[in-house]
């Protein structure tokens, strides 16, 4: 996996900005950047002499002509992001500046970086592991506060500090055996230690346990939480969307049936995100098109992590309210009682009896209510008092891998209470603590690494 090339890429997002920023890693980035880079004059900065961590004002030159104004920042190895030698060329953002400027770069010898490059250097420099190269990726694109926390603590090497510690107990263990085995007058494998031996592997096993559980609690934290808006027409479901949002993002009238697909939009409350999404109003429709939009509206529920129940208060329940609320009585919900404003035959009372679940007052005409609401979301989903001792998996590829170490030590218990020999124990001890060094990128394939570098943006 070893390249000793030197990489150019744009590392700033596509699209025109104030200032744009291109990254050159490797052995010769500074020579690159030193044939390319001069003084308004035309002299060169002597960048071979700058100090780590200096800045440099300049102009970009293509031969004899000045491409753009810029700044450079030198960072010699091994203090940089990739531990190699890297330049930063701070310049205008426009597009077809920045895009000038990487050509100038490239055709002075460097070559164009593949997606996440530089972390996968990075990685395999030995600067980061693997979970927390993943983690940069994680703070690109994180939407909350959680996720932003969580990742800067795997990026600060909380998962490769459990996941050590976890390998060492089991690495002791393994070689433990493998010197009884081999020089049994020295070393006992007796009751006494096969007990020990069981309590050591129960109490890792807890420890997984534990992540795979917050794994379970708080996935959807990362990504957001699917919240679908139900209930049958012109009860305000695109209006809640539209107070939710701050802004009109769905149509509204007083003609039911409005709604005919679905409408979705993120917003976030403190930590929490949700996938905000407006629904068809579901009720006996002979329209082809509203059918449809009404069968998209029962997938979405059934995919829901939370119902937003809406009902109108001043018309009172009817056998379509029923019939939604039986289709939703298993799922995460609140119903919200809308039309305050107009009056209500309902009362919450009358609600909770039949529904057994939080009920919320609204009038979203008036904007009443939605502070309740807010409030009422923020109780049920989960809320994570970020520990510095705890690690919140929100990575399949490393839940998995935990699964996996898991089930390899609850074989070695097996095989202990089925009165197995110990050398059976080692293969299944051995393939929890390789699962375990997968997570941080130990006795990782060359393809895998490929797949997951693959998945980074371009210029990271």
């Amino acid at each position: 996996m070893i390249n000793t090339d030197t990489i150019a890429a744009i590392a700033t997002p596509f699209g025109n900005s104030g200032i744009g920023i291109i990254r050159i890693s490797g052995k010769e980035s500074i020579k690159i950047a030193d044939k390319i880079i001069r003084s308004r004059s035309n002299k060169s900065l002597d960048l071979f002499s700058a100090a780590s961590h200096s800045v440099h004002y300049g102009y970009i030159y293509d031969r004899s002509e000045i491409v753009d104004e810029i700044l450079c920042t030198v960072f010699k190895a091994p203090r940089s992001y990739t531990t190699e030698d890297t330049v930063e060329i701070s310049c205008h953002g426009g597009m077809y500046i920045l895009n000038k400027v990487l050509e100038t770069v490239l055709s002075a010898g460097a070559r164009l970086a593949e997606p996440g490059e530089f972390t996968k250097r990075a990685f395999i420099n030995g600067r980061i592991d693997l979970s927390q190269a993943e983690s940069v990726m994680d703070i690109i694109a994180s939407e909350n506060e959680f996720s932003r926390k969580n990742s800067i603590s795997q990026l600060n090497g909380s998962v490769n500090k459990k996941v050590s510690e976890l390998r060492e107990k089991i690495l002791k263990e393994t070689a433990f055996i493998e010197a009884a085995l081999d020089d049994p007058e020295h070393y006992d494998i007796g009751s006494v230690y096969i007990s020990e031996l069981k309590d050591t592997i129960n109490k890792i096993l807890i420890d997984i346990e534990t992540i795979i559980d917050n794994y379970n609690k708080t996935k959807f934290l990362k990504n957001g939480v699917n919240t679908v808006i139900a209930g049958r027409p012109n009860v305000g479901k695109s209006s809640l969307l539209n107070l939710l949002s701050g802004y009109d993002r769905a149509i509204v009238t007083s003609i039911p049936g409005t709604t005919r697909d679905t409408v979705s939009e993120k917003i976030s409350i403190d930590e929490i995100t949700l996938n905000l999404i407006d629904t068809a109003g579901i009720h006996e429709s002979f329209d082809e098109v509203e059918k449809i939009g009404i069968s998209k509206a029962q997938k979405e529920i059934q995919n829901a992590d939370l119902i937003l129940f809406m009902v109108d208060i001043s018309e009172g329940l009817n056998k379509e309210d029923i019939k939604i609320f039986d289709s939703i009585k298993n799922k995460t919900r609140i119903v919200i009682m809308n039309k305050k404003d107009k009056g209500s035959i309902l009362s919450e009372d009358d609600i909770k009896k039949k529904m057994n679940c939080p009920v919320i007052k609204m009038s979203v005409k008036e904007n009443e209510g939605i502070s309740e609401l807010k409030n009422q979301i923020r109780d049920m989903i989960y809320r994570i008092d970020m520990k510095n001792d705890t690690i919140y998996i929100t990575n399949v590829r490393q839940i998995e891998l935990f699964r996996s170490a898991y089930d390899s030590l609850c074989m070695v218990t097996d095989s202990i209470e089925k009165g197995m020999s110990e050398d059976i124990y080692t293969i299944d001890l051995m393939d929890a603590y390789k699962y375990l060094g997968e997570i941080i990128g130990e006795d990782i394939s060359d393809d895998l690494c490929e797949k997951i570098f693959s998945e980074f943006c371009m210029g990271k």
